[in-house]
């Protein structure tokens, strides 16, 4: 696990610090524009003069301001350090590129600060690192995306979360598919660090043909841990585990709630807990055609609600650890 701490961290030094380089404006507006035919200059952001670039675009926004895409294309990679909303609303693909071994977009922003991020697409062409890296902010909401295509050697990711503080993640109507390359990477990781904690709602999410779907390791954090809500989500054809929580004794709780949801053709095990604070509730979902479908180790909960449907999977079929009914 050191060895992924490490790995998130050169992550993050990986975008270039020419990302903050925009230069001084005499006014700081809360709507800045950019297009794919935008010209960057001191004076560009405004609808009639766009900038082109989203890097320039974050350096001219006021914290907590937007910045608005006008026309279709292909953008550069952004590094966030303060409360900013990236929208498009449906001009067509925009896409942010990753750099060879980058980042798309590396969040680092303050305790309070709150991100949203709304119908982009992230393509890591094969070598990105990572589509979004968030280790510090109160908040990111992620909307009608597609991320895609992140699979650098160990470390390809579509969202990488390394809290070290407390902060929320919200996901929802996103698409991430074909990320990872090795056993420790794929679509969803989540990784509190020190007295670090995460809360994470997936809500509408595909996680489709990565190495692992979505996973929590809270064995780097002695804080309050990880907590994780998937509903309405599909889970399929990923190489590993679909659904993954990770925990050790005397560490931060790794834990999740699933529901309405289908965990289906995954090679590995469809759901599985990991070690004594690693817990997972279970609400009417479909668990089948996985190379297993529940699997419990080393103290790890399973809690049915009693109206799951794990059948027909290629290997064991395992079985939750407990029961109780619903309200």
């Amino acid at each position: 696990m050191q060895k992924t701490t490490r790995i998130l961290i050169a992550l993050a030094t990986t975008v270039s610090t020419a990302l903050h380089a925009g230069g001084a404006r005499a006014e700081v507006p809360t709507k800045v524009w950019v297009s794919s035919a935008g010209t960057d200059s001191l004076t560009c952001g405004a609808l009639t003069t766009p900038c082109r670039n989203l890097s320039l675009a974050f350096d001219f926004v006021a914290a907590g301001g937007e910045i608005g895409v006008l026309t279709p294309g292909d953008y550069d990679a952004m590094g966030i350090t303060k409360s900013v909303f990236v929208t498009n609303d449906g001009v067509g693909e925009v896409g942010i590129r990753a750099t060879n071994g980058g980042i798309n977009i590396l969040i680092e922003a303050g305790a309070g600060d709150t991100i949203g991020i709304r119908g982009l697409t992230l393509d890591g062409q094969v070598f990105g690192g990572a589509g979004i890296s968030f280790t510090t902010g109160v908040a990111l909401h992620v909307q009608n995306c597609v991320i895609r295509n992140f699979e650098l050697g160990n470390v390809g990711y579509g969202i990488a979360m390394g809290p070290s503080g407390h902060s929320q993640m919200f996901v929802s109507d996103t698409i991430i598919y074909n990320n990872g390359s090795a056993a420790n990477s794929g679509g969803i990781f989540i990784l509190p660090t020190g007295s670090g904690s995460a809360n994470v709602v997936l809500d509408r999410v595909h996680l489709e043909d990565n190495v692992r779907g979505v996973w929590v390791d809270s064995t780097m954090s002695t804080g309050n841990g990880a907590y994780v809500v998937v509903r309405d989500s599909v889970v399929s054809g990923n190489v590993g585990e679909g659904i993954f929580a990770v925990s050790a004794p005397g560490k931060a709780p790794a834990f999740f709630v699933v529901e309405h949801s289908s965990v289906v053709n995954n090679a590995g095990t469809g759901i599985k807990a990991d070690g004594p604070h690693a817990t997972m509730i279970l609400h009417d979902n479909t668990i089948s055609r996985n190379g297993a479908g529940l699997a419990a180790v080393n103290s790890g909960q399973l809690i049915s609600l009693g109206n799951n449907r794990n059948f027909n999977n290629l290997g064991p079929e395992g079985a939750p650890t407990g029961s109780f009914s619903p309200m």
